[in-house]
């Protein structure tokens, strides 16, 4: 764990940011394009060791860390071709011909607040863009795993000028000083809801933007004429990705009451399957939890359910690890919440109607899932889910589309974290034009 960035540590780098803010928003998009090309030149070379001090400090398998890797540099070519192309200024014309301008200008020094789970590829989402939009970017990873997002900052900090690109660590005290500072101009967190819940409040009260993905409790619906390998296929998926510590992770199946005898079966020979161990070692499928404590949460969530828990993987006995669960029969007001782990509930149904209100009885709505033969009537049910993003037989970690948002609805959080959408978050419009008489 890395320790608290000291108060004057603090203050200087907020200073900083304040004092580059002006010269760089000043740099013309194109300039700034090629400076943010440079950062991923220099990243190349080191993603091998970032992804693996990203296994080493989360416990996610190497083999999960790796092919994420290429967000880490992938997010800064995108955001310098997004500014060579344009996407800050537009025209349009008025009736009598008289052209408006509108101009995407960057707030100022943003907070770029990442979580533990895939801190480093989401660290390079939010700086890029920052970066891009004419914001100093001040970047804080989770005090549990904050080494591969330190290598990041630390390989690029000097190709930019001084104050554009800093990192602090530390915990919530640190993240609440940055947040709350008014030198801090807008806000892109991820992470619990509790920190979302504080990151709001401090932003709502200097009117300050924050863009806020809070996590989820995602159904997977399998419909009635779905392959029953392919539902089972991707529960596992859903259920163990990232040791199954992710907010897009699979929180409540719901399948036919008929299917489930067969299903059950399926999803528990695919996870008996898994070899569980050393996050380093290429053959592992599922790694330890982030820590003792969080490991002690989630056992302590999967007993507050009750009803019949479902274990099929073998985990080591030393370590953190913890068998992913399938609980039936389980209590439906503590299946509605979240368990940040690999932990889902199992819900059966007979008409597709009830399908529908199981998938949304929770307050969150971040993703969904839906498997069935028939494409069409699978997406009907889809578009009635009540989620940012549903996709239809797919459950990779991956968006539907590079430039579709990725919103959130209900405590799963507020705006949209897309690749378009978070240049924007560090934007405010300017209009201007002659309106003449």
């Amino acid at each position: 764990m890395r320790p608290d960035s000291a108060p004057d540590v603090v203050e200087a780098a907020l200073a900083a940011a304040g004092d580059a803010a002006p010269a760089w928003a000043a740099v013309p998009p194109d300039e700034r394009a090629g400076l943010l090309d440079a950062c991923a030149d220099a990243l190349e070379p080191v993603v091998g060791e970032l992804v693996a001090l990203e296994s080493a400090t989360t416990g996610v398998p190497i083999r999960q860390t790796t092919p994420l890797g290429f967000i880490v540099t992938g997010s800064f070519r995108l955001a310098a071709a997004q500014l060579r192309e344009g996407w800050l200024t537009r025209t349009v014309t008025r009736d009598d011909g008289r052209p408006v301008t509108v101009e995407l200008l960057p707030w100022g020094p943003a907070a770029c607040l990442v979580p533990w789970n895939a801190p480093a590829p989401m660290a390079a989402h939010k700086a890029a863009n920052a970066l891009a939009a004419g914001c100093p970017a001040v970047v804080k990873p989770s005090e549990h795993a904050a080494d591969g997002t330190d290598l990041l900052v630390r390989t690029i900090a000097g190709l930019l000028p001084p104050g554009v690109l800093q990192i602090l660590h530390g915990g919530p005290a640190v993240g609440a000083a940055v947040v709350g500072d008014p030198r801090i101009r807008a806000v892109s967190f991820t992470g619990g809801v509790p920190g979302g819940r504080a990151v709001a409040a401090q932003c709502a009260a200097q009117l300050k933007p924050a863009q806020l993905e809070l996590g989820g409790n995602n159904p997977l619906v399998v419909l009635p004429d779905a392959s029953v390998d392919d539902a089972a296929r991707a529960a596992v998926e859903l259920l163990t990705t990232l040791n199954g510590q992710w907010c897009r992770a699979l929180g409540r199946l719901v399948a036919p009451h008929a299917m489930l005898p067969s299903l059950l079966p399926a999803i528990g020979e695919r996870l008996a399957a898994l070899k569980a161990g050393d996050p380093a070692d290429p053959a592992t499928d599922l790694g330890p939890l982030i820590h003792a404590g969080h490991r002690s949460l989630v056992a302590h969530q999967l007993d507050a359910l009750g009803g019949t828990v479902h274990r099929w993987t073998t985990v080591p006995d030393e370590g953190d690890f913890f068998a992913p669960a399938l609980v039936t029969g389980a209590d439906p007001q503590a299946a509605r919440h979240e368990i940040f782990g690999p932990v889902a509930t199992v819900h059966g149904y007979d008409t597709v109607e009830e399908a529908v209100g199981l998938a949304n009885d929770t307050e969150y709505g971040l993703e969904g899932y839906v498997f069935g033969a028939d494409e069409d009537a699978a997406l009907a049910v889809a578009r009635r889910v009540r989620a940012g993003e549903v996709k239809v037989n797919g459950s990779s970690v991956m968006s539907l589309h590079l430039f579709t948002p990725r919103p959130a609805w209900g405590v799963s959080g507020l705006g949209e974290e897309g690749t378009a959408e978070t240049l924007r978050f560090f934007t405010n419009p300017r209009v201007t034009g002659v309106e003449g008489r």
